[in-house]
């Protein structure tokens, strides 16, 4: 390295560092522009640098006493250069991650200390056909941004908020009502893989405080009229499922026999729903109805909110928004409606087949739904389970988040309220149920995509229950649209009972072998529900990193020994591409998401892309 000094502002500090150290970690980790494969380790007395090769070619600078035309300057040659990148060694999903939120070129000492300049440099290392989505990820660098500068001003006013509402202490925090609290909360922290999560495309300060969830607002939805023969209702007559799209009940009486109303967000509503209703040719038959509709609170994804009246119903609505990648629109397709009630269905017969599992494992109902044949012109009715009033349901997203007006997280809390203060017996318990179901559902041919969102904790201490009155611990699981089903195996163990291609409506949900069931098995299950919290954990200084993975790959290896580890059985597969692997599958999320387009990156599904990193499993095996 030279010994110039640096030619930039010092590093960025506060949430601008953040940012870029997620920022550099993501792109390291995905390979962008060959960090991973073209770079090379330094070692120097500060800690390890990757230098990245470059070459500059261009045109000789040109003076005022040589106006050449620019087709007459002469070309220079191409010239060697490189990017250095200060790095520390992690394990979570890449051997390496940023140290410091910047680069440095080698030529001159200059540092790039912000996204947009350090961007700019590797946006002209790509491809030009994909130069686009650099830019597009700038940008979306800057509503990451803004939204954390918006958290850190209001993180006072918020906590109060909650505090009043709901108590000081979020393990009391009671029912699905106190899940909303502790979506809020999870809205605040990052993502553990996607480095711009807190970003959400398109909208404003003003809209973020009056419909996303960090703000815990209260507001009312609008209300579309459409006529009957319009709407695709799913659900079946015999559970009510036009009851709840019933004019007569919103007070429009004279609409109850030709038209349904579909609840629809307010932004939507105020944006995008002339353009979508013209569309789908609905434009000259549809009202949007005076006044306001129910009242909402949103849930940790926004476009999902929970009725003030009734907390265990949930109506997902589509936004013309993005998270977590540009290409990851907020709006609802009409086949994932058909998916995720076929979904639900499928997981309801194989807990019907484990005994074990009824009563601990808990799904929401999302068999009722309604579409106009557009993504902006749909809705899901996802109700809970009943009994929930006096539990703890705590989505796992919220488990590191800092509690409110505290340093302790929300998993000590709960921990000293259920297992006795120890966050790490806690963990245990979590994951022995979860490596028990998912495994038994890898068994079947199945994995889900239920990441930290789409999980809640239920905690209770029943009466009557157990005589030393120990908690019960349950998961309570939503969102069954995104699986991935090994059809031969499932029909293997199920026989007539395995659901037909049929009943999905999505093709990429079937496939013909274990690999992609194992992929995601891997990067949801494993790495985003267990892993995350092995090195979370030990980042808070809860205990050592190594006894955290110790955990992880004890109780991994005890849920896949009970499928059985002979030749071709479940147990044995999991035993070798997951435990024992060299290498493990982690998510492309920001290439596939952002930087490429799908014809570039390959990616027949942004959320099913992968790269690959170190498996701390077999580092906790002593491997």
């Amino acid at each position: 390295m030279t010994a110039l000094a640096d030619r930039a502002t010092p590093p960025a500090a506060g949430v601008e560092g953040e940012l870029l150290l997620r920022v550099l970690s993501a792109l390291l980790r995905e390979d962008v522009v060959g960090w991973r494969t073209r770079s090379s380790v330094l070692r120097r007395t500060d800690g390890l640098w990757l230098r990245l090769p470059v070459t500059n070619a261009g045109p000789l600078p040109v003076t005022d006493a040589d106006p050449l035309p620019e087709s007459a300057v002469p070309q220079r040659a191409p010239q060697s250069d490189a990017l250095l990148m200060p790095v520390r060694a992690d394990g979570y999903q890449g051997t390496y991650a940023a140290r410091l939120p910047l680069l440095r070129r080698e030529s001159d000492g200059m540092v790039l200390a912000d996204s947009g300049s350090i961007l700019s440099a590797l946006r002209d290392l790509a491809d030009p056909v994909d130069r686009g989505g650099f830019d597009a990820f700038a940008a979306e660098c800057g509503e990451a941004l803004d939204a954390m500068r918006l958290h850190a001003r209001t993180r006072s006013e918020t906590d109060s908020l909650l505090t009043e509402r709901f108590g000081g202490d979020p393990a009391g925090w009671a029912g699905l009502a106190g899940g909303l609290a502790h979506d809020t909360l999870a809205a605040r922290t990052d993502h553990p893989v996607y480095p711009t999560s807190r970003g959400r495309s398109g909208l404003s300060a003003a809209q973020l405080h009056a419909y996303a969830p960090e703000f815990h607002p209260t507001f009312a939805l609008r209300q579309l009229a459409l006529p009957r023969d319009a709407v695709t209702v799913g659900g079946g007559e015999s559970t009510g499922s036009r009851a709840w799209l019933s004019p007569g009940a919103a007070g429009v009486p004279e609409l109850q026999d030709s038209h349904l109303l579909l609840p629809v967000h307010p932004l939507t509503a105020a944006g995008p729903l002339r353009d979508a209703l013209r569309e789908a040719g609905l434009d000259g038959q549809a009202r949007l109805i005076e006044g306001p509709g129910p009242a909402v609170v949103p849930t940790l994804s926004m476009r999902t909110v929970a009725l003030s009246s009734r907390p265990a119903d949930h109506l997902k609505l589509p936004l013309a928004t993005a998270t977590l990648g540009m290409r990851n629109r907020r709006t609802i397709k009409p086949g994932t409606l058909v998916d995720g009630a076929a979904g639900q269905r499928l997981v309801e017969a194989v807990i019907a087949r484990e005994a074990r599992f009824e009563g601990v494992v808990l799904h929401a109902d999302e068999t009722r739904f309604a579409h106009a044949g557009h993504e902006l012109l749909a809705v899901l009715l996802r109700r809970y389970p009943t009994g929930l009033d006096s539990c703890a349901v705590v989505p796992m997203a919220a488990l590191l988040c800092p509690a409110p007006g505290s340093d302790r997280l929300v998993i000590d809390r709960l921990a000293e309220r259920f297992y006795g203060g120890d966050p790490l017996a806690l963990l245990d318990a979590v994951l022995t149920l979860l490596f028990d179901w998912q495994t038994t559902l890898f068994a079947y041919g199945i994995a889900l995509e239920s990441h930290q969102q789409n999980i809640s904790l239920v905690l209770d201490t029943p009466a009557g229950g157990d005589a030393d009155g120990r908690t019960r611990l349950r998961l309570l699981f939503k969102d069954n649209d995104g699986p991935r089903i090994h059809l031969a195996r499932l029909r293997d163990v199920m026989g007539r009972q395995a659901p037909d291609r049929a009943e999905f409506d999505d093709a990429r949900i079937f496939v013909d072998g274990d690999r992609p069931v194992l992929d995601l098995f891997t990067t949801i299950t494993l790495h985003l529900c267990a892993g995350s919290y092995a090195f979370g954990l030990a980042r808070y200084g809860r205990a050592p990193l190594p006894l955290l993975l110790r955990l992880v790959r004890d109780r991994l290896s005890e849920a896949v020994e009970r499928l059985g580890t002979g030749p071709g059985e479940p147990g044995a597969l999991l035993r070798a591409h997951v435990l024992a692997a060299p290498e493990l599958p982690v998510k492309a999320m920001v290439t596939a998401g952002t930087l490429l387009s799908k014809e570039r990156s390959g990616a027949a599904d942004i959320n099913k892309h992968y790269t690959t990193g170190p498996n701390y499993l077999r580092w906790a095996g002593g491997s």
